[in-house]
């Protein structure tokens, strides 16, 4: 399938302001496109590099005014749900590859200390390996009550899990926070995530999830839908939100426009343009 995605974000500036902003997907993703498209109103120069993550950033001062942001892109995609291994084992800490170990460890909005203890009594009767993730999941999903009105861009896991109320990053934070605490190496994702074979649910956004080191890979789970899904298309991971902000700005701007979308292409759509129509 053929998946079209994309967002319109318009800032105001008082004065010229840089900006670092993380909204192209992964390299890794970049391979199934069909067509990208970035502009800016009016045209910026803007250089792109790559975080400490391996996330693709771009760089750019905006002048005085509004600036619009603007991307639309096609992407071929199996169609497939998230894949499904239960058979997939926890590793022995000692026996995780390097990089792993960043993720095992407390972070900004991740107090791995603070939860521990609960941890271990609530998971530590659970066989480790795929089941005792999907328990951590069952949990943070039916814990915290999805609100938008009541988000905060501070709250932290344990905020999470005492509050019990959040949105997306709020179930993705407390689910990898436990993980942790459970030893079980757990990244932040962000990404795009489109209602493909679901019931639709606007406005649109840009979503959160996790990916969980289990069996050698990199597991997708997703505490807030806590459902396999099609069509995710990642943008960054990271150790937590602070890691993959989607704009940073080094001096006060405003936000006036925020439209996401991300839409399933028709088949008929798809066949015109395989026929270059």
């Amino acid at each position: 399938m053929l998946i079209r995605f994309g967002y319109e974000i318009a800032v105001y500036c008082p004065s010229p302001t840089a900006f670092v902003t993380l909204m192209d997907i992964r390299e890794e993703e970049k391979g199934a496109l069909r067509t990208e498209a970035f502009s800016t109103t009016p045209e910026l120069e803007t250089q792109l590099y790559r975080d400490l993550f391996g996330n693709i950033c771009r760089r750019f001062v905006a002048p005085s005014g509004e600036l619009t942001l603007f991307s639309d892109n096609l992407i071929e995609n199996s169609g497939m749900p998230d894949p499904f291994a239960p058979d997939a084992m926890q590793h022995p800490v000692a026996d995780l590859p390097d990089e792993c170990l960043v993720y095992l460890m407390g972070s900004r909005y991740c107090e791995t200390d603070r939860l521990s203890a609960f941890a271990w009594q609530q998971f530590g009767h659970i066989p480790p390996g795929w089941a005792r993730v999907q328990a951590i999941c069952d949990f943070a999903h039916n814990h915290i009550q999805f609100d938008y009105q009541r988000a905060r861009s501070t709250r932290t896991a344990y905020e999470a899990y005492e509050e019990g109320v959040g949105v997306c990053r709020d179930f993705a934070h407390l689910a990898l926070t436990l993980c942790r605490c459970m030893n079980i190496p757990a990244r932040y994702v962000n990404g795009y995530l489109g209602d493909i074979g679901v019931p639709p649910l606007l406005p649109m956004d840009f979503s959160a999830w996790i990916e969980v080191y289990l069996g050698g890979e990199w597991r997708t789970f997703d505490p807030r839908n806590n459902i396999r899904r099609i069509g995710r298309i990642v943008i960054a991971y990271g150790r937590d939100a602070a890691d993959v902000a989607m704009i940073t700005s080094f001096g006060t701007h405003f936000l006036n426009k925020f439209t996401v979308w991300v839409d399933e292409v028709p088949a008929d759509q798809v066949a015109e343009s395989a026929a270059g129509g």
